[in-house]
């Protein structure tokens, strides 16, 4: 279902890849150098934000819940028993990728406008992606693992994966814009 979801989302937004072939893969592949973690924040019910969006007032936003919060910090612990060092982590301005890359408890976020939804707004889809590609390509190769929490038409634009929340795309970092798509990271940890 999810993969037919995908597809006529593909339809939707021209320019989507359809879902790739890359099966659920475990949390360990990401210890390994070079790897970025496309992560869609968790849980935060409903779609899109209300009309009254603004952008620093979380009060205008769909938020995470109870079960986004503890999705989230399950998710970091789970990461941080992996032992990885040097974890950088990145997170779009919307009020619910930033609490879900602070609440994964490992370390210092980032903003990173590239990762902000385009949702509601397919004038910015191009330019964000653009940027989040030219962000990919200057990470090194065989660095430490970097996470950048996102929204789901942010991880399905880069990688043609429809993730649920709380779940991601794991990719391999090789120099260019487009890295190796490794597999999924499903949120049902």
């Amino acid at each position: 279902m999810i993969r037919l979801i995908a597809l006529l989302f593909a339809v939707v937004l021209p320019g989507v890849a359809p879902v790739q072939a890359a099966g659920a893969i475990d949390l360990a592949e990401l210890a390994k150098p070079g790897r970025v973690l496309l992560l869609r924040h968790a849980i935060a019910p409903g779609v899109g934000d209300p009309d009254n969006f603004r952008l620093r007032d979380c009060r205008t936003q769909r938020n995470l819940d109870a079960a986004g919060r503890a999705q989230a910090a399950r998710l970091g612990k789970r990461i941080a028993a992996l032992g990885i060092g040097d974890v950088k982590v990145y997170a779009g301005q919307w009020c619910r990728t930033l609490e879900t890359a602070r609440l994964l408890g490992l370390g210092p976020v980032t903003e990173l406008p590239a990762l902000n939804s385009f949702f509601a707004r397919p004038d910015q889809r191009e330019g964000n992606l653009e940027g989040l590609r030219k962000f990919l390509a200057k990470l090194p190769a065989d660095g430490s693992l970097v996470i950048l929490v996102t929204h789901q038409v942010t991880v399905t634009g880069i990688t043609g994966v429809y993730p649920g929340s709380g779940g991601g795309a794991l990719l391999q970092l090789d120099g260019s814009a487009s890295p190796k798509l490794v597999g999924e990271i499903r949120a049902d940890y």
